[in-house]
């Protein structure tokens, strides 16, 4: 077993166990959490690592799972809303495959699927959207300071939920638009088993100057618009939660060159509590080396 001991804000203590088998235990102050998720009440992180970089090339999934990790930082009960849409999902397409489910009563059940669905969706949907809202001036900011260019960036949600004004984004219109979606593509479902339709189709595009970052940028503008948005979040949370995340660099510096690691580090660990991690030290200068403390492992 390894323990992993810590002092957030010089108030809580904090103890990770880890073992060889089974689940980690996370205790606050002497005190096991139920669920791990909820250590997000407590403290609060940045990671950005090499793997990011599919946040920006890779498939929707990874943009999904980064956007909801923004708003879980935000707000922590949001991990609870994904947990019961995609158990609604899989119940809904096991109802779709099994043969036991009375025909007749059909209608009912997807009926009820539908009425839960939307509730749950409206509220991820409004919650994406609202965090993509507020993020994005960071991101322009942090694209302009790494690039010393001119470039143009934007971020576009894209939803089956189009075309949706400020004042359309109420609750309850909402949630009337996305039943109305369930029910125009259940016919579709019926075919397929699958559900076409709600936050698990959902997607976010990355503009240069109007052209898609995933697909024509060069390795260069994807690695900076990665950056971007993890010195975004970073600014994100520490002006929403007025308490600065820890950020985690986890061997990035081989991802860079000289110019965009220089900006990087002559950033970091002004405001906030920075753990970088390397293999080789001939990537910092010996002035960041010589304010930095130094752990060999």
């Amino acid at each position: 077993m390894a323990v992993v001991m810590g002092q957030i804000d010089f108030k809580d203590d904090l103890k990770l166990n880890l073992f060889r088998k089974g689940p980690k235990k996370i205790y606050v102050n002497e005190s096991i959490l139920k669920k791990h998720s909820a250590i997000k009440n407590y403290i609060r992180s940045v990671c950005f690592c090499s793997n990011d970089i599919d946040i920006v090339r890779s498939e929707p999934s990874y943009r999904r799972t980064w956007i909801d990790k923004v708003v879980a930082q935000l707000e922590p009960v949001y991990l609870d809303l994904i947990s019961r849409f995609n158990r609604l999902l899989k119940q809904r397409s096991y109802f779709w495959r099994s043969e036991s489910f009375p025909k007749d009563q059909s209608p009912d059940i997807l009926e009820s699927f539908d009425i839960q669905m939307s509730i749950i969706s409206t509220r991820i949907f409004r919650r994406r959207r609202r965090a993509l809202l507020k993020i994005k001036p960071y991101v322009e900011y942090w694209h302009n300071h790494l690039s010393k260019s001119k470039e143009q960036i934007d971020i576009n949600f894209l939803s089956g939920i189009q075309n949706i004004s400020p004042e359309e984004e109420e609750e309850e219109f909402l949630r009337k638009k996305i039943l109305e979606q369930l029910l125009n593509q259940r016919s579709m479902e019926a075919l397929t088993g699958k559900c076409s339709f709600g936050p698990h189709r959902d997607d976010i595009e990355f503009l240069i100057n109007n052209i898609s970052v995933r697909k024509y940028g060069s390795s260069g503008q994807q690695r900076t618009f990665i950056l971007a948005l993890k010195m975004a979040e970073l600014d994100l949370l520490t002006k929403t939660l007025n308490v600065p995340p820890i950020l985690i660099l986890d061997d990035v510096l081989a991802e860079l060159d000289i110019t965009r690691q220089n900006l990087l580090l002559n950033s970091v660990g002004r405001d906030s509590q920075c753990f970088i991690s390397a293999t080789h030290l001939d990537k910092f200068n010996q002035s960041f080396i010589g304010s930095s403390q130094m752990i060999y492992l």
